[in-house]
This record gives structure tokens, sequence and C-alpha cells, in this order.
């Protein structure tokens, strides 16, 4: 069988799967409000549909990362696009409503397959120098996706509501023959052996959480959440209140949350990397919750089309340069933990995008600047949890 051994062409595969699964998540929102028509559903039972991607993602990833460690990375990868693509079947031929809650419980289970032990994939084929660079290509590839599909799904679904499922499933069943044929496993079988030898019997899920939070890796857990909390929280009701306050049409929103996000992507792929390896991760980290945290309350006092694309944009670059900081330390500090590592960082991820949205929503209805003031206070006391934390915790 035929497979790559060169760590970029290897990390372009990785990239490429990445970017297929979360164009395939993103693609459903322009169909959204079709299927309300088309199912007599309400609102919430919508919002719910969301929201269950997130809910078995948070489950699962904890453990698909801790056991991608005993059995290898490439099995989990492409049995996740299996899930993945099976899943895009059940949405596209879906008649009842009950049947798209089980294609995105699905695609929760087969995010928390692909992208723990993608991360820990990354670190199994990168030296520390380059693992900065590694995590902020796979980063963008995950970013990329999440912008390109709503607009790919909007352009496919003139030609049909379910054709975007429908070419989403076929990309993905492509990737996994791809996968099987060219992708080679990370760890060695003695690797593999050493680790299933070592292992114990494991805690539930929420004592899991629980001895997460008593590792050494709990502080920069906690900046996980707090960062994915903070973004989340910011997209859910930005649209809302720049509609509520200046009644900018949805034209000017798309401009807004793409500029925002391309500018993400760039920095992903161009700037992180050197910007961690220059000044570390300890300083990035410091530096891009300080700015989120400011650019939060400036926004606020913001009044025209120009300067809010502007905060925006600064809060888009500056989680653009936390998330792989924060990932590269964290793979830096897990050694032969990696999978577990980054499960639990997929999971706190999952858990700052299901908290975010709901506080977020909460906050609005009580007044349309409390988001963004909770916002501010949450990355704000997490900026002074940095400075607190000594250098071996948060990076050199």
């Amino acid at each position: 069988m035929f497979t790559f051994k060169n760590p970029n062409v290897i990390l372009a595969v990785l990239m490429i799967n990445m970017f297929i699964v979360m164009v395939g998540v993103g693609l459903i929102t322009p169909i959204l409000p079709q299927l309300i028509i088309e199912f007599g559903a309400s609102g919430q039972a919508i919002g719910l549909l969301v929201a269950a991607y997130g809910i078995t993602q948070f489950l699962l990833s904890p453990i698909t990362g801790r056991q991608s460690d005993h059995y290898g990375r490439k099995i989990f990868i492409v049995t996740g696009m299996i899930v993945f693509a099976i899943a895009k079947l059940i949405f596209a031929v879906g008649d009842v409503l009950w049947m798209l809650y089980v294609s995105r419980l699905l695609e929760g289970v087969a995010a928390a397959l692909i992208v723990p032990p993608m991360m820990a994939y990354v670190a199994d084929i990168t030296t520390t120098e380059k693992r900065a660079r590694g995590n902020s290509l796979l980063s963008a590839a995950m970013s990329a996706g999440f912008i390109i599909g709503p607009g790919l799904g909007g352009l496919l679904a003139e030609y049909g509501t379910r054709i975007p499922l429908w070419v989403a499933a076929g990309a993905a069943m492509i990737s996994v023959m791809f996968s099987i044929v060219c992708l080679p496993e990370s760890l060695s079988r003695s690797h593999r052996q050493v680790a299933r030898a070592g292992r114990t019997l494991q805690p539930s899920l929420f004592k899991q959480y629980a001895k997460s939070l008593q590792s050494k890796y709990a502080p920069l857990f906690i900046l996980v959440l707090v960062m994915t909390f903070g973004l989340a929280n910011f997209e859910s009701v930005l649209g809302l209140y720049v509609t509520k306050r200046f009644q900018f049409s949805p034209q000017y929103i798309a401009i807004i949350l793409t500029t925002g996000a391309v500018i993400g992507v760039m920095m992903q792929m161009f700037l992180v990397a050197r910007t961690i390896k220059q000044f570390g991760e300890q300083k990035t980290i410091k530096a891009c919750l300080l700015i989120t945290s400011l650019a939060y309350i400036v926004l606020l006092l913001a009044t025209h089309f120009w300067s809010i694309l502007l905060l925006t944009s600064a809060i888009f670059f500056a989680t653009a340069m936390l998330r792989p900081a924060l990932n590269t330390q964290l793979s830096k500090m897990a050694g032969d933990e990696q999978g577990y590592v980054a499960g639990m960082n997929n999971a706190y991820m999952s858990m700052g995008n299901i908290i975010g949205p709901l506080l977020a929503g909460s906050l609005f209805d009580l007044h349309m600047f409390a988001p963004f003031m909770a916002g501010c206070i949450i990355l704000f006391i997490a900026f002074m949890m940095t400075l607190r934390l000594s250098s071996s915790q948060t990076g050199r």
C-alpha cells in the first residue's frame, strides 16, 4: 500500500480532511430556514439541532483522544470520516425531524473521532520547533472550513435544499478512500503496545473532567475554555447587536464576520508560527487575551461600520494567534499523552461552544451590552491568571 512519508505532505492530507469536515458542518446554516418551513419546526427545535453537534463532541472527545494513544491515530481519523459521511447521508434523505437530530449527533461523534487524533498526529510528525507551524496550519484549515461552509451551502442550495449534503457526503467518502490508501500510522506498533500495557481502568467522564482540572494541564484547559467561550459568545450575538443598535443589513454583517474570519485564517497560515518562535507561547497567550478583552469593551464605543469591522478583525486576529499558541504549549507538555491532551483540549473547546451562545443569548435579552461586557471581564480575568502562572505552566 502506498503511503506518504513526507511530514509536509501528511500535514496537507490532514488539513484537507479537517477542511472537508468543517465545510460539511457549516454548510447547513443557509438551508436551516428552509428546513424550518419544510418540517414545520420551531426556532427552539432548530436551535437544539445546531447544539446537538457540540454535545456528542463534548462527551466523546476525552475518550477518543486517549484511545488514539493506545490504538493509533489513523483508525480513528478514517472511522470519523466514515461516520461523518453517514451523518450527511442521513441528513440528505431525512424526511422527519428526528433523523436530522441523529445526523447532527453523529456529526459530533465524527468530530470527536477526528479532531483530537489529528491534533495528536501533528505532534507525532513534527519537531518541537515546527509544532507551532503544524498546529497553526491545522487551525487554519478548520477556520477556512467554517468560513467557506455557509457560502458553499448557499450556492449549492440553488440546485436543491439537499444538494449540499450529498456533495459533503461524497467529498467525505473520497477522503476516506484516500486516507485509507495514503495516510500512514504515526505511532509505531511498539509505542501502541506500551501505551495499552500501561493503561488503567478509566474513570467516568465527569471524573475525567475533574481529574483534568487537577492536572498540570488545568490552567491551559481553562484558557482553552475561556478562549472558545469568548469567541462563541461574540459571534453568536454580534449580528443581533449591530442589527438592533445600528440597523446593519445582513450583507454588512456577512462582510464583518467574513473579513474577520479570513484575517484569522491568514494569520494562522503565515504569522502565528513566526510570532510564537519570536516571543514564545507565554507572551503570545497574554497579549492575545489582553487584546481580545480590550476590543470587546471598545466595541461598545464604536458607532460606524468601519470601526466595528476593525475591532472585529482585531478579535479574530487575536483569537487566531491564541488558539495555536495554546495547542502548541499543551502539545509540548503532553509527552506520551498527546491523544489524551488533544481529546481534553477538544472537549473544553466544545464546552465553550455550547456555553458561549447560551449565555450570550440570555445576557443579550437583559441588555444588548451585557454579552460583550461579560466577555471582556472573563477574558481579562484569564489574562490576570496568566500573570500569576509560572512559565512552566504557560510556556517559555
